[in-house]
This record gives structure tokens, sequence and C-alpha cells, in this order.
């Protein structure tokens, strides 16, 4: 027996969750400084106040504008300062200069936030005439979208907080670090047929445009491991040479190997870092996270790694990338574990469009499509994304060499 539940009821749900996801943005800058959210370390990241205020530019300018009639915009300049990528929507602020955005203040982009999220909760509630279906398609795209950025503000502040050389914590540690008392179980394959298997979106729920259209892609007899690479692999990776050896590395990989001097992860430290100096000798490998500087957990997934570094450990342990449509055919498979929640896992797919893509229709025409070049697509989820967020249909992607990301591997090998 279907039950369709009446339309108030999920209008109230969209409310509730329009409040819960605005809240959750905060509450993840409610212990930075306004310095801490004014500062930009790279041009690849943003500072949280911008995060906070673009996200709002997102509903007041794709949303309110458009269909909350008598809507007053709170400050005009603001659509400039914080538009994003958005070419149809006028020109923009530089994005490698946002952290030069002192002003506003972030009181304003609070201000903002309060202002928007007052009319978007009007608009939610009115009664009048206006299209509801396009209004909460709008809605629940800017909570996904918002989601998105969450977790953008926890891995660029942690990007940001790693280069002050006092190494400190977004987030207070729980406790301290311990060790497991076992060693971790030993990596296991799981045997996968080849054939014709279906890949994309499916059933009723929210998705991405790049998760469309579902459709049928052909894999070949392979395996897969049971579970992620880890910190203890991983070490032994970088003491067999791993990173002095070409022979592992793509070529784009070993040329950025030598221009940024990469040795380790991206937030691991070396027992001779002169930011460890306090510890004492024999301190071995530390690694900078959301709680600050911890010892390196053998056991615990491999982070903070490029495609590159993902794929010259998989060369080095006889072993490749598995690819994206592997990769979601194995999701619900039998044995297999860590597929979200812990890191997201590189694959040696390219951010193509599926066949028969389609970008969603007006201003959201820009959100994926545009992107569908030089970057490789990462699957699962991390642990800096919002629960619920993720699908196993879900394609995050980034270049090949971007690292400052919860971003890991599980490998594969042909069979």
């Amino acid at each position: 027996m279907n039950i369709t539940r009446p339309a108030s009821s999920a209008a109230d749900d969209l409310r509730e969750r329009f409040r819960a996801v605005r809240a959750e943005s905060l509450a993840l800058t409610a212990s930075l400084s306004a310095e801490d959210q004014c500062i930009q370390s790279m041009p690849d990241a943003s500072p949280s106040k911008w995060h906070l205020a673009h996200t709002t530019w997102f509903f007041e300018t794709v949303l309110l504008q458009p269909h909350a009639a008598g809507y007053r915009v709170f400050d005009p300049r603001f659509h400039f300062l914080f538009n994003s990528y958005y070419e149809a929507l006028g020109p923009r602020h530089p994005r490698p200069q946002r952290g030069l955005l002192t002003r506003p203040s972030l009181d304003e982009v609070h201000a903002y936030r309060h202002h928007v999220d007052e009319a978007v909760l009007a608009l939610l509630e009115t009664d009048a005439e206006c299209d509801r279906p396009a209004i909460e398609a709008i809605v629940t795209l800017g909570l996904h979208h918002e989601q998105q950025h969450q977790e953008l503000i926890v891995t660029d502040i942690l990007h940001a907080l790693s280069c002050n050389p006092l190494l400190p914590a977004y987030r207070a540690a729980p406790g301290p670090a311990l060790r497991l008392a076992t060693a971790p179980a030993a990596m296991q394959w799981l045997a996968r047929p080849g054939g014709m298997v279906e890949i994309g979106h499916r059933g009723p729920g929210f998705a991405f445009d790049n998760e469309t259209p579902r459709h049928a892609a052909l894999v070949q007899p392979h395996a897969i491991a049971d579970r992620l690479v880890n910190g203890g692999e991983f070490a032994q990776f970088i003491a067999d040479g791993g990173y002095q050896r070409p022979e592992l590395w793509l070529s784009d990989g070993w040329a950025a190997v030598q221009a940024q001097g990469w040795r380790s992860p991206a937030y691991w430290l070396a027992p001779d870092d002169p930011r460890l100096s306090h510890q004492g000798p024999g301190a071995g490998w530390q690694v900078f996270g959301l709680h600050g500087v911890r010892p390196m957990a053998p056991e615990a997934p491999v982070a903070q790694l490029s495609f590159y570094e993902a794929a010259a450990f998989a060369e080095w342990a006889g072993a490749r990338l598995p690819t994206e449509f592997e990769w979601e055919a194995a999701h619900d498979a039998p044995g297999i574990t860590q597929m979200s929640g812990h890191v997201w896992q590189w694959t040696r797919s390219s951010y193509d469009p599926y066949p028969g893509f389609r970008p969603l229709a007006g201003v959201a025409a820009e959100y994926n499509g545009k992107f569908m070049v030089g970057q490789l697509v990462l699957r699962g989820g991390s642990v800096a994304t919002p629960a619920g967020h993720t699908r196993p249909s879900y394609r995050n992607f980034f270049p090949p060499a971007a690292r400052w990301q919860f971003s890991g591997l599980r490998l594969a090998k042909d069979l």
C-alpha cells in the first residue's frame, strides 16, 4: 500500500531541513575567530566567511530574486563579491583574492544570512501564487550545495591551520590518541565478474545532474580490495623510496613530486620536522588533522593524497585504482567495507559526462557540466562530508594534483 504524505508535511520537512543545514554551517565556524574566517591559504581554498556568504548569495540570487515578490536585496554589492563561477550572472571578485575581503565584516555576513534565511522561510510558508515545485527544487539544490561548502569549510580551514607553525587544532580532541592492541586485518581481494553494470542515480530522491542519466557500462573481470589503504601501508611505500622512484609515477605526477618537493602525504610530519622539536627525538610520523597533531595511526585510512600519489602507490603495490564504474558496482558487495565516511577514494576515471547527459536548466546549468575536463572522479565520502549528503552514485571531482581534501585510495587489479 503506497502512502503519500500531505503536501503540507513535505513543506514542513523542507523548512526544517533548511533551518538545520543553515544552522550547521554556523556551527562549523563557531569555534573560529574572525581572523581565522578571513584567511585564504591558497587560491584553491576559500575563507570560511566567504563560504558563509556565498551559500547565502546562492539562495538570494537563484531563489529569492526570481521567485519572492517584493524581496529586498540585502546589499547589491554582494552580488559581485560572492558569485563563484556563474558567468551568466555577471562579473565577480577574483577567486585568488577572496582572502582580501576584510570587509564586509563577519558580523555583516551573519546579518546577511539572517536576512536571507527569514526571506526563504517566508517564501516557503506563503500561500501566494507561485511556482511551488520550482521553488522547492531550488531550495533542495541549494541545501545540497551548502553541504558541499560545509565540507569545504572544514578542509579549507584545515589547510590554513596547517600553514601556521603552531599547528593549532580546528576542534579539541576527544581524548588522547590510542593505539590498537592488534594489527589491522590483512587486505582481502573480492573477485568481481565482468559484464554490463547499471551506473548512475535511480529512483526517487535528490541527485546532481552529473549522476545522470543511469546507463549501462561494461566492466572486465577484476578484483577490488575489501578496505582502504591505511597509513601503515603507505608508510611502507615511503620507506621503500616511493617518492624517489620515477618508475612508479605518471609523468605529470613525477613532475609534481619534483616541483613541490612531496615526500609524504600533505599533512604528515616527519620526526625531524622543526615544528615537532618540543616532542623530543623518536616521535615517529605525526599527522596534522582536525584535532591537531596526532601520532600516525597505522590502521587508519591514509588521507590527503593526490591522484598522482594514489596511482603511484597502486603501481608499487602491483595493483591499480578502480574505475568509478567498478567502484559503484561493488558498493554493496558482500565483504566490502569503508565505502563512505572515511576518505574520498580516487578512481582511474576521468570526470566526463555520462551518455546522454544534460545539465540542469537555467543558472544551475553551470553547476557541474562546465568542469568536465582535466579532472578525476572520487567516490565515497569523507569524515568531513555531512551525514546523508552522499549516495553510491555521487561523483566528486578534483584535478589530479589536489591533496588538501580527505582523499585516499582503494586498490583494484585485473583478473
